[in-house]
């Protein structure tokens, strides 16, 4: 089943996690908007800048540091996803909290190796 994901912080950088999470997704027949800093393009999924109203979303998967993530709260938020993956190195409690009381599931894994061990 596709689960409508959004990556914040996707990069064209193939080196980045961001980058490679977008690939994995696509390669599991995922819809993945990419949101990052820069535009480009990920395997023909366009990197969309600031952000954009986005409907139906499952999943957010962040690749975005704890000391940049106070811009995406609120947006995250407005998002109404069922979930929001913290990936390593973007724990962050304080934002945590703040998606436990919207409702929002906050899940400290590696988008990564939940798509290739299968529970994603």
């Amino acid at each position: 089943m596709s689960k409508k994901t959004v990556v914040i912080g996707a990069s064209i950088n193939p080196e980045r996690y961001g980058y490679k999470a977008t690939v994995a997704l696509q390669n599991k027949q995922h819809e993945v908007i990419a949101l990052g800093i820069k535009e480009g393009e990920i395997n023909g999924t366009k990197i969309l800048l600031g952000q954009p109203e986005i409907k139906e979303v499952d999943t957010v998967s962040l690749y975005v540091g704890p000391k940049n993530q106070a811009e995406w709260m609120n947006y995250v938020i407005g998002l109404k996803p069922k979930r929001v993956i913290f990936n390593p190195g973007t724990e962050n409690a304080e934002f945590e909290e703040l998606l436990k009381k919207n409702d929002i599931e906050p899940v400290e894994a590696c988008t990564l190796v939940m798509l290739s061990i299968g529970n994603y």
